[in-house]
């Protein structure tokens, strides 16, 4: 138990547990795992919960090691860290599912299935390498089938590498029929067939890190379609949708391993994407702060002065209950799904 200074008082600060009972003080005030408790000598009184803070993160402190105290690159690096390990952790789960893979699919032409009209000199030919669809790089071979779910008007613009020369080809038509995959079986889609590739140790790390990029990819796809009205609000799910969906991926998996890995996967998704979220420029959220750095940064180079800081946690005190209101509006939201 360590003691400190709370607003003039006496504070015990329960930092961990031992066999020996503590003993309290007469009178004074106990942080609880960061939550403020009155205590008279006779009743215990628990505030409303607490959380964890750097000092001078919002009030000026005149230790060194405060956070007000710290420099540019210092505190760019705190702010970034969260999300930092939030990729890294998203990075570690894709390395352990894909540390026995031996092999998987690339964005290789393989071969066309028959009557596809794409094959021809001046359109594809097998042995192609998908390198981007309409701008976006194709990092896996999932991006294939979701880049060109994204194009309504059946004209591409394709990158492809053609034996160790990239080719661009524009406005590329291209439509969907039926026909036979290489098992007889029926199928709609370009009439493509896509080849395998053995992952040796370091084509499997460089995949780990196209998938973990893949997923920013993703966030920001996500983001732009909210922005252009391509997906609305009923797309959008909390902590209650996000629950459900893993219940769902785990039913529907064929065995209990195949679920593990499933969510596993699905873990890697949601950490990432908590990475891209959190570094969005707004208030109350890391990339909040790092925004207000660097504007306060140029303030003091250009005009010699910074945002006063209670304007600034105003700022961020707004955003956050903007953002817990929209967490709980999307909450509610996913509650009465679950009803549909």
């Amino acid at each position: 138990m360590l003691l400190r200074q709370y607003e003039g008082k006496n504070v015990a600060v329960c930092c961990n547990r031992s066999e020996n009972p503590w003993t309290l003080p007469h009178s004074g005030t106990i942080l609880l795992g960061g939550g403020i408790a009155e205590y008279t000598g006779e009743t215990l009184t628990l505030g409303c919960g607490g959380f964890c803070a750097m000092e001078g993160e919002e009030e000026d402190s005149d230790d060194p090691a405060a956070l007000n105290n710290q420099g540019f690159w210092r505190k760019l690096l705190i702010f970034a860290a969260g999300a930092l390990m939030n990729f890294l952790t998203g990075l570690v789960i894709i390395l352990v599912l894909y540390a026995g893979v031996k092999a998987v699919n690339v964005p290789v032409i393989h071969g066309f299935a028959d009557g596809c009209p794409l094959e021809s000199a001046a359109g594809l030919q097998e042995g192609d390498r998908i390198l981007s669809i309409d701008g976006e790089r194709i990092y896996t071979f999932s991006d294939v089938s979701l880049l060109l779910g994204r194009n309504k008007t059946g004209d591409f613009d394709l990158v492809i590498r053609r034996d160790g020369q990239k080719l661009h080809l524009e406005n590329f038509h291209m439509e969907r029929g039926e026909y036979l995959d290489q098992s007889g079986e029926k199928f709609t889609g370009f009439g493509l067939y896509f080849g395998a590739q053995e992952l040796t140790f370091g084509g499997r790390l460089r995949y780990c890190w196209d998938q973990a990029v893949d997923f920013v990819r993703l966030v920001r796809l996500s983001l732009q379609m909210l922005i252009t009205g391509e997906a609305g609000f009923s797309d959008m799910s909390g902590p209650v949708g996000i629950v459900s969906t893993i219940t769902t991926v785990g039913e529907q998996s064929e065995s209990a391993a195949a679920a593990a890995a499933n969510i596993a996967y699905l873990a890697a998704l949601i950490a990432v994407n908590l990475a891209v979220m959190n570094l969005l420029p707004l208030p109350a959220l890391d990339g909040g702060k790092i925004f207000f750095l660097v504007v306060n940064a140029l303030s003091l180079r250009i005009i010699r002065k910074q945002i006063p800081a209670r304007f600034e946690n105003y700022v961020h005190l707004a955003g956050f209950v903007l953002l817990m209101g929209l967490m709980l509006v999307i909450t509610f939201h996913d509650v009465i799904k679950l009803f549909q």
